[in-house]
C-alpha cells in the first residue's frame, strides 16, 4: 500500500495522471489519463515499479513457474524489457500486426514452441491489445495462463482475457491511485465520482 500512495503521488506530480476529457485509443471517452511512458525517464520510481511488479509476480505465480516474458510495444515492452533483465529471463514481443517487409513476424524474438509465457504490459483498460497478444502466442504454440500490468483500469481487460483462460493481475488500480489523491484533497470530490462511474464501483 505504501507503494501505491508514493506512486500516485509522483505520477500527480509528473503530470502522468491527467484528469478532463481524453479520447482513448481505443476510441472510449475518459475523464482520465494515465501516461506511464513517463516513469523511466525517472530511473529511481522505474526501478522501484519494475520490482514491485517482480514481487507481485513471485508472490501470486512463482518466478519458475513461466520460461519468457512477453510484452506488446510501446510502453509496455520497456516494461517487460526491465523485467526481463532483473529476473534473467528471455524477452519477446508481439506486434500489433506484421510488419510489412523482412520476415513479416508479428512476434519477434526466439523461444521455443510449448514455453511458458508471462505477458507483461503498462495499462490495462478493455484488454484487447492483450487479447490480440494472447491469441498470437497461442497460435504460435506457446503456454500464456497469466498476464500481469501496472495499473488495471477495470474497463473489461480482466473478464475479457478470462475468455482466453488467462488470469490477469495489477500492481494496483485506478480506484486505489484515485482514491488517495482524492483523500489527499488533490482530486476534487467531483471527479472522484465520475471516475467510479465510469468504472462501475458506483
Amino acid at each position: 500500500m505504501e507503494f501505491v500512495k508514493e506512486f500516485a503521488m509522483f505520477l500527480h506530480q509528473n503530470g502522468a495522471i491527467k484528469f478532463g476529457n481524453f479520447k482513448l485509443s481505443s476510441g472510449k471517452e475518459s475523464s482520465y489519463y494515465i501516461d506511464l511512458r513517463i516513469v523511466p525517464s525517472f530511473p529511481h520510481q522505474f526501478r522501484k515499479m519494475i520490482k514491485t511488479l517482480q514481487n507481485l509476480i513471485s508472490e501470486k505465480i512463482g518466478l519458475d513457474n513461466f520460461d519468457c516474458i512477453a510484452s506488446v510495444p510501446t510502453s509496455g515492452l520497456v516494461i517487460g524489457s526491465a523485467l526481463a533483465f532483473e529476473v534473467v529471463k528471455p524477452l519477446i514481443y508481439i506486434r500489433e500486426k506484421p510488419k510489412e517487409h523482412g520476415t513479416e513476424n508479428v512476434i519477434e524474438g526466439k523461444i521455443p514452441k510449448g514455453a511458458r509465457v508471462l505477458l507483461v504490459d503498462d495499462v490495462a483498460t478493455t484488454g484487447l491489445s492483450l487479447l490480440n497478444a494472447v491469441r498470437a502466442l497461442k497460435k504460435a504454440e506457446m503456454i500464456v495462463t497469466d498476464a500481469f500490468t501496472i495499473i488495471n483500469r477495470f474497463e473489461g481487460a480482466r473478464e475479457l482475457l478470462a475468455s482466453e483462460n488467462v488470469r490477469l493481475y495489477e500492481v494496483t488500480d485506478i480506484a486505489a491511485l484515485t482514491s488517495f489523491l482524492n483523500k489527499e484533497n488533490i482530486l476534487s470530490n467531483q471527479t472522484f465520482e465520475e471516475i467510479k462511474k465510469q468504472i462501475g464501483l458506483i
